[in-house]
């Protein structure tokens, strides 16, 4: 008998002067035409901090440092398949942001906290309502 197997993913909150960076997916086959933020799935043998530097620099083409990194928000969420998302905000990053992907990402944009887009994904808009509000845990999909 196989054991179940969750699979992880890394999501980036890049945070600048009341401003989120997000990006509209675009040619993937999920969600494309909403909004989300920089993530990825986590690979074999790869730590949560690991996973986050990866895809900063795989997406937005920076370096993160190791130590300047820290995960703000877990979410355990059921869509296709039942996934656990960590969320990780740096506090600083080095590179000029800008758009590694455009074959999957047609805007990469900074957006005003108080002004998001309408067609971002439900449930990275809650993780981030969850992350502004001090809500470390949450549980989505489930209901």
């Amino acid at each position: 008998m196989e054991r179940f197997k969750l699979l992880g993913a890394v999501h980036l909150f890049l945070v600048r002067d009341q401003q989120i960076l997000l990006l509209r997916r675009f040619n993937t086959g999920y969600e494309d035409g909403s909004y989300s933020v920089p993530a990825g799935h986590l690979e074999g043998g790869e730590s949560v901090i690991a996973g986050a530097i990866r895809e900063a620099k795989e997406e937005c083409g920076i370096d993160i440092p190791s130590d300047e990194i820290e995960v703000v928000g877990v979410m355990h969420r059921r869509s296709d398949s039942e996934r656990i998302d960590f969320f990780l905000r740096p506090n600083t990053w080095h590179g000029e942001i800008r758009n590694m992907e455009p074959h999957k990402c047609d805007d990469l944009s900074w957006y005003a906290w108080e002004a998001l887009p309408a067609n971002m994904i439900p449930y990275v808009q809650q993780a981030w309502s969850n992350y502004r509000n001090g809500i470390w845990f949450a549980q989505f999909g489930w209901e």
